[in-house]
């Protein structure tokens, strides 16, 4: 049994971004499928109206169930004869995984995870591709070696971003930044803050300007620390001395260090002390949950906070449906100094955190790959991204994809949405990314004619006052990504020193850095002090080194000889 635990602490080292797994732990990982044949053994019936296959799936995070009559699904079921069962995150993600381990009570496919793979909870894919999935193969050949387990070269999920198709569109920008309110930058004559002294001044002369919005008290600044969405507190300090995101450490010439007790963060969490004393943090933002930061940014009186647009999307979409565009948000890369270039927006890397893996438990799994193989056709890509042709979007004289304004505020409505969109499949089943071979856009936001018809006058307005086409044009355009890049997509291994040493720097992090931010500024210096000795007596050493180890790895192997 050592040698078993040994094995597990070894090979589970790049799992998600390298999927280095403890190979057939359980016995589960050799399982043949058993239903979905006919004839000989070696015969697979293919997914078919005729042949219907019911897929359950399992999500890591919260949503809601698409209606019953949803044309997506129900286009997907009369086509090809898959129908999906979905399973959202309600609580806790580790304790529910916890319990499905336990209990080996898995659904067909599952949002990847550690755990899932350390327990043998799900099946190497890559026979199954080669056999049943020449789409998704031609899909990752580009990334076929960065999804290998490194040492028993299987491949455990599908990653569902990041695998780009001809060049990486650039529109509509996604990622961290500073975002602040559109009207803030109105009504001070379309500033550009280039540094956090700049931004925070604004928000501060709004503030005192306008004390209410809409009948409620202005929120200067929030801050998201809630789960694993703690980058809102850990992650400025990086991108602040012109670094990209590598989650918790800063990359320099291929080697890792963490940044959470240097100079460089203490001076951010020493601003945000000063911005708390000035009243323009919120006083429940380190109180608060997903759903209340959201709530609050839905309301329309938070003026800025760090944050991925990604993340608070909804909120931002509810803003634009209240018709109240001045509340909406512009990222704004800031730095230090102003002559710090900024690296905030990146080339996406492949995304070998998330995706679907297959269970040991489903019975299909050539089916499910044969169904997720036909869906990553462009036909089907079509409809997830744009919809139906006629309904959701026409096709000019030029061939290209375009919206009525009709058309574009439905994409916005979360009602609308539900019964009109497959969002709970596509936000993680492999997709395709970048333009479609006809050179229209994948994501709609991107189609640089649809993005310029869709700009509200209020948006209009402001970007001719800057001289820009697009918001992201406030950002430096991204280099490319080193071959370490990202580290936040090493898999520290559940159990060992790393993993262990990560945890206690965050929970260090979640309990000193509010304290710090909260005190009077006089404290501030005695509790940051206190901070970095906690973080003297974690075991750094072994969190960078696993890093490092990896980074190590993948400038062997990842690097094109």
């Amino acid at each position: 049994m050592g040698d078993r635990k040994k094995l597990l602490r070894v090979g589970v080292t790049l799992l998600l971004t390298l999927s280095v797994v403890l190979a057939g732990c359980g016995g589960g990982n050799n399982k043949e499928a058993s239903n979905g044949k006919t004839g000989s053994d070696s015969e697979v019936v293919d997914v078919s109206p005729q042949n219907p296959l019911e897929i359950s799936a399992f999500l890591n995070e919260a949503g809601q169930q698409p209606t019953a009559d949803n044309k997506i699904y129900k286009r997907i079921k009369d086509e090809l004869g898959v129908t999906f069962k979905f399973e959202f995150l309600a609580g806790d993600k580790d304790q529910k995984l916890g319990v499905m381990i336990a209990g080996s009570d898995y659904p067909d496919v599952i949002s990847a995870d550690i755990k899932l793979t350390a327990a043998g909870a799900v099946i190497p894919l890559e026979d199954l591709i080669e056999k049943y999935g020449p789409n998704l193969k031609k899909h990752y050949a580009a990334y076929w070696n960065q999804m290998k387990d490194p040492n028993d070269g299987h491949i455990y999920y599908l990653p569902n971003y990041g695998a780009y198709n001809g060049e990486v569109a650039g529109t509509y920008y996604n990622g961290p930044g500073f975002y602040i309110q559109k009207a803030v930058l109105k009504e001070f004559g379309y500033p550009t803050p280039k540094t956090l002294d700049e931004y925070f001044d604004l928000i501060k002369k709004y503030k005192e300007k306008y004390p209410t919005i809409d009948g409620k008290p202005t929120i200067g600044f929030e801050i998201l620390n809630y789960d694993w969405k703690n980058w809102g507190l850990f992650n400025p300090p990086q991108h602040l001395i012109g670094h990209p995101n590598d989650g918790g450490v800063v990359v320099k010439d291929g080697v890792a260090e963490i940044f959470a007790d240097k100079d460089y963060a203490k001076q951010y969490y020493q601003k945000l002390n000063e911005i708390n004393e000035q009243g323009l943090l919120d006083r429940e933002t380190f109180t608060q949950n997903f759903d209340q930061y959201l709530a609050k940014i839905s309301n329309g009186n938070v003026l800025g906070m760090f944050d991925q647009r990604w993340n608070f999307q909804q909120a931002e979409d509810s803003l634009t449906n209240q018709k109240k565009l001045e509340r909406t948000y512009v990222a704004l890369p800031l730095t230090y100094d102003a002559s710090i270039k900024d690296y905030y927006r990146d080339r996406p890397a492949l995304n070998l955190n998330n995706g679907f893996g297959i269970t040991v438990n489903a019975k299909n799994p050539e089916r499910i790959i044969m169904a997720l193989d036909k869906l990553i056709d462009e036909k089907w890509q079509k409809l997830f991204t744009w919809g139906v042709e006629g309904e959701d979007y026409y096709v000019n004289e030029k061939g290209r994809f375009m919206r009525t304004q009709e058309q574009r505020d439905h994409a916005t409505d979360d009602t609308w949405k539900l019964a009109n969109k497959a969002d709970a499949f596509y936000k993680t089943a492999p997709k395709m990314q970048g333009f479609f071979s006809d050179g229209n856009a994948i994501d709609a936001n991107d189609q640089p004619e649809e993005y310029q018809e869709g700009l509200k006058p209020y948006d209009k307005e402001m970007l001719d006052a800057y001289g820009f086409r697009s918001y992201i044009d406030f950002f430096s355009p991204p280099p490319p990504n080193a071959v370490t890049y990202p580290a936040w997509s090493v898999d520290l291994v559940d159990g060992s020193p790393a993993k262990l040493a990560s945890k206690k720097l965050q929970d260090t992090q979640t309990k000193y850095l509010p304290k710090a931010i909260l005190a009077p500024k006089a404290d501030f210096d005695k509790v940051w002090d206190e901070f970095v000795g906690e973080v003297g007596k974690i075991d750094i050493k072994a969190y960078e080194d696993r890093i490092n180890e990896v980074l190590k790895w993948r400038i062997d192997n990842w690097t094109t000889k």
